[in-house]
């Protein structure tokens, strides 16, 4: 269950990351956005899978979160803060407001 609501999470974040690039740039510039949400959660996902198989057994603390959804959260953490400095919006500087 944890799992499925990491998984939603993502689609949301991708679908608005997608929209509002669409809207903001280009087609082109929100499919390499979607391209690179894709590639870090596959890649992400295999090395905090790895990681995690280290220290935790598969079953890990229960049916509900075992080493996989373990994973899935550390990788959700770590995306969290890279995505928030990655899309931070530059807030303008008074040399660049109208006189």
């Amino acid at each position: 269950m944890i799992s499925a609501l990491i998984f939603a999470a993502h689609l949301i974040f991708i679908t608005v990351i997608f929209t509002k690039k669409w809207q903001e740039e280009s087609l082109s510039s929100a499919l390499i956005n979607v391209a690179l949400i894709i590639i870090l959660f596959s890649v992400g996902w295999s090395i905090s899978s790895t990681i995690v198989k280290i220290f935790f057994e598969p079953k890990g603390f229960g049916i509900h979160f075992d080493a996989d959804t373990i994973s899935l959260t550390l990788l959700s953490i770590a995306e969290f803060f890279f995505y928030r400095f990655y899309y931070k919006e530059e807030k303008p500087t008074e040399g660049d407001k109208e006189k």
